[in-house]
């Protein structure tokens, strides 16, 4: 931990009475990637009485565990149980048992209603907010739901005060917050915006042990304008696309750093995103995209990122054929990813990274098939890299409450589309077996994150995660009631889709 901070840019420290443990539950090198986390941690450090601190899962947890070691903070090596908050960033459902592992290791019982009134607070917020928390009310006192920089403030605020029930009566009913057990029904699914004066978010830490080594991340927009029926990140999610001038972005990129990623949900839908990716380019830096929309691609905007470094080029058709996207709306056709991979090899980049789904709702062989002939088209253009996705219906999106295909629905199409490419183009897929527990968790409640610790507990392989769902009664394909015990119907069969067996 030690080496790590030594190699660090940016590190803050303070003594404030009020300590905070920025949790993150998976090791630091996928941590630090997280634009949001930095972000909080440069606003905590900001409050008047407060610091913060940044703690990871351990890289090698089994070790960990066999030595009884409890988990330190990265700035001064605390431990964990020594915070007065616990302050988790959850970016996705399988990240549950990395909450167990840190809250374990800190002595702390994972439930908070067993929990003394003088442990320290645990907190959980983060980008799975934006879908489904639920699986998170078990196991923690607050829930921040959304953006939270306008909400750090009037949290720690009350932390402060170290009078937990005050705190949990005081939040209850505030938008931002929910409470487990005392929060209205109504709280549930509100996502919320922070004001426009807090973009962008930006790194406040640089560091070479890292997914994304020593790069300065800055977001140039946030949210979407798109309304791709899968996505979490939607239009209605949170309010459209708000973008930040090219001006305002680059007055933020420290002096030294050589090293720049733009990072949002449609950051090439940004209508001066090519002016800015030149202008950083021009300074001498190398420059990395996170989200690439093949019918905004332009030569000025693919020469751009080959000049900033990039060797490939990386899009998304997100459905195996044009009926299932035009049918989720992801607005791609084939002659705008055709015209992705001419650029690319037009400019000198060696490779091609498609993301795909398989999974969607009445997809069937011929949609693999279409996808298979398709590729196969583009690997005569640059070689090709097929990353495959089962399809995980999410909340807060038109197709929640879609079945999941079925494990060995989606194995059979996936050795369907291998045969059918005969080795002449990579294919990357995602594991069918844990699509499906993240599905279960994202279409469950709080029984779901019940089932998470159980299944945890016994050792977490997927037959643990199987067993521990069906004992728990999780239940996902069933249309959700309303309080009053009204059937609510799930909104994906207004799609026009029909139902298929799971």
């Amino acid at each position: 931990m030690r080496r790590r901070l030594a190699d660090e840019s940016g590190t803050l420290f303070k003594d404030a009475p009020l300590r905070v443990a920025l949790c993150y539950p998976s090791p630091y090198h996928v941590g630090m990637s997280s634009l949001g986390f930095q972000t909080i941690y440069r606003e905590l450090h900001a409050l008047p009485g407060v610091t913060a601190e940044r703690v990871f899962l351990p890289d090698d947890v089994d070790a960990w565990r066999a030595a009884r070691l409890e988990p330190v903070s990265v700035e001064t090596q605390r431990r964990l149980s020594d915070f007065d908050v616990l302050a988790f960033s959850v970016a996705y459902e399988l990240e549950l048992s990395g909450i167990f592992e840190l809250l374990t290791a800190a002595g702390l019982s994972v439930f908070h209603e067993e929990r003394p009134e003088g442990a320290p607070l645990v907190v959980m917020g983060g980008p799975l907010t934006f879908s489904n928390p639920d699986p998170l009310e078990p196991f923690t006192d607050v829930l921040v739901q959304g953006e939270a920089e306008d909400l750090i403030a009037p949290l720690m605020a009350l932390a402060a005060q170290r009078d937990k029930r005050a705190l949990k009566e005081a939040l209850a009913m505030r938008p931002g917050f929910r409470v487990p057990g005392r929060s209205p029904e109504a709280s549930r699914g509100f996502v919320f915006k922070s004001g426009d004066a807090r973009l962008p978010a930006c790194s406040q830490v640089v560091t070479p042990h890292t997914e994304l080594r020593s790069m300065f991340l800055v977001e140039p927009e946030r949210g979407c304008s798109r309304g791709c029926h899968y996505c979490v990140m939607r239009r209605t999610t949170n309010g459209g696309m708000r973008t930040v001038p090219p001006e305002r972005v680059l007055s933020l990129v420290p002096e030294g750093v050589r090293r720049v990623g733009l990072v949002g949900a449609a950051v090439t839908d940004h209508p001066r995103i090519v002016e800015l990716l030149q202008t950083l380019v021009k300074s001498g830096r190398e420059v990395g995209v996170s989200s690439l929309r093949a019918d905004r691609l332009t030569l000025p905007l693919v020469q751009a990122l080959r000049d900033g470094g990039a060797q490939g080029l990386t899009v998304a058709s997100d459905g195996p054929s044009q009926r299932l996207r035009d049918m989720v709306d992801r607005k791609h056709s084939e002659a705008q990813l055709v015209n992705a991979a001419q650029l690319a090899k037009q400019v000198g980049l060696r490779r091609l990274k498609v993301y795909s789904v398989v999974g969607l709702p009445t997809e069937t062989d011929e949609d693999i098939d279409e996808l298979t002939r398709f590729t196969l088209e583009l690997s005569k253009i640059l070689p090709v890299s097929l990353g495959v996705a089962p399809f995980s219906a999410k909340r807060n999106t038109p197709l929640d409450g879609a079945p999941f295909a079925g494990i060995q629905v989606v194995e059979k199409r996936l050795e369907r589309l291998r045969r059918g490419l005969r080795g002449r183009a990579e294919v990357r897929p995602t594991s069918a077996r844990w699509a499906w527990v993240e599905y279960m968790l994202a279409q469950c409640g709080p029984e779901g994150g019940l089932a998470a610790h159980d299944a945890w507990r016994a050792g977490g392989a997927f037959s643990a995660w199987k067993k521990a769902f069906e004992a728990r009664g999780c239940r996902p394909f069933e249309a959700r009631r309303t309080p009053d015990g009204r059937r609510n119907p799930v909104s994906w069969p207004s799609l026009g889709l029909r139902a298929t067996a799971c």
